[in-house]
């Protein structure tokens, strides 16, 4: 259940309450596509660097291990040690951009493995029994996801498709949340708004599946190449149309300045691979903009990654040592650059959260939304 505390514009703060634990938002998810995070994070450094909530990657599990394995083992909470809320995507996006050979029909897709080429057949009812399988806290819906940019004959199909996959994933969710066997019967449904960058598809779909009354609403393909301008565009023209009870996800954004323009615009809930990938590279977020560890500036430099931060990570060790570790190939230089980087954006949400409390808002954005992207 999504509870609006307070608004300031159409930016909104607000708590998520669900089986495994609230969430306060707006909040940014943590993504652990086959049940960690990569760069060598567990359940408990989760914990340590604030995280809320847990994404993990409904394709990528059914391939490896196994929904029915992890079922068996006692469900996602149990295998990962993470016991909070836990975000299971539906496998759409991974179906349409990894698979190969793919056939889409209306029934679902058929397409190819891309770890061993076996044949899988993915529709909303199989996603739904995954994610079922799963345990998580919030399943999402499975969509057609087209590629911008993309003609508006195809889009308008795809997006039309969508609307009717969502309804067979409400029924099918809503049979397997009534089994006495199902792991999590309180399991969460989020729909997902589709139609590229058309304006008048994109607001048609919000209204169709804002009638269906989800648990929440996400906004997908989007941050898929296009400019931050339109990504900025089809939020706005959606938000009106998103039921303002119900929680707001967007989905795979993004930097630090896209959070803070999306918040503006009335979103909750964000998810991103890039701190944890681009970490895994040497390319830190600190409050004055963004570093690249590789660069021989460093060599010598005893900084903490940001004079600013507090975390695990900057307490104890310094870019020089930070940057050895790179050069000289050692892990450990991922899992500290993955722990500063997510521990930034999980403290960069709470920092909005309090702004928002605040009412300074607008301030915090005015101050940030350009510092934090520029790269030094």
């Amino acid at each position: 259940m999504y509870q609006l505390i307070k608004t300031e514009g159409t930016a909104r703060r607000g708590v998520f309450t669900t089986v495994h634990g609230t969430v306060q938002t707006p909040a940014f998810m943590n993504v652990a596509t086959c049940g960690a995070i990569k760069g060598a994070l567990s359940a408990e450094d989760l914990r340590t660097v604030g995280c809320q909530v847990m994404l993990s990657n409904t394709y990528h599990l059914h391939v490896r291990p196994g929904d029915a394995l992890v079922r068996e083992l006692g469900g996602l909470h149990a295998f990962t040690d993470w016991h909070g809320p836990i975000l299971t995507d539906s496998g759409g996006f991974q179906v349409f951009s990894l698979a190969s050979l793919r056939k889409i029909k209306e029934e679902g897709v058929y397409f190819n493995s891309h770890v061993d080429g076996r044949h899988i057949f993915m529709g909303p009812e199989e996603s739904m029994r995954i994610q079922s399988n799963l345990g998580s806290t919030i399943a999402m819906a499975f969509d057609e996801c087209v590629e911008n940019p993309a003609e508006y004959d195809y889009a308008k199909r795809a997006s039309e498709r969508t609307i009717r996959w969502l309804e067979r994933c409400k029924a099918e969710m809503q049979r397997l949340n009534a089994l006495p066997e199902t792991l999590n019967p309180h399991q969460l449904l989020f729909g997902i708004n589709q139609g590229c960058t058309y304006e008048d598809l994109r607001v048609e779909n919000m209204m169709q599946i804002a009638a269906l009354d989800l648990d929440g609403y996400a906004i997908g393909g989007l941050a898929v190449g296009e400019p931050k301008e339109e990504m900025y565009r089809i939020i706005s023209a959606v938000e009106p149309y998103a039921p303002k009870e119900k929680i707001r996800y967007l989905m795979g954004v993004g930097t630090p300045g896209n959070i803070i323009e999306a918040v503006h615009r009335g979103v909750d809930l964000f998810d991103c691979v890039m701190p944890s990938r681009n970490a895994r590279h040497g390319h830190l977020f600190t409050q004055d903009g963004i570093i690249n560890l590789n660069n021989q500036r460093y060599e010598r430099d005893l900084q903490p990654i940001d004079p600013a931060c507090d975390c695990p990570v900057c307490r104890r060790h310094s870019r020089a040592y930070i940057r050895h570790l790179f050069k000289a190939k050692e892990m450990l230089a991922m899992r500290l650059c993955v722990m500063h980087n997510l521990y930034f954006y999980n403290t960069l949400m709470q920092r909005i959260r309090d702004a928002l409390d605040n009412g300074t808002f607008a301030a915090f954005r005015a101050d940030n939304v350009d510092r934090l992207d520029r790269r030094i």
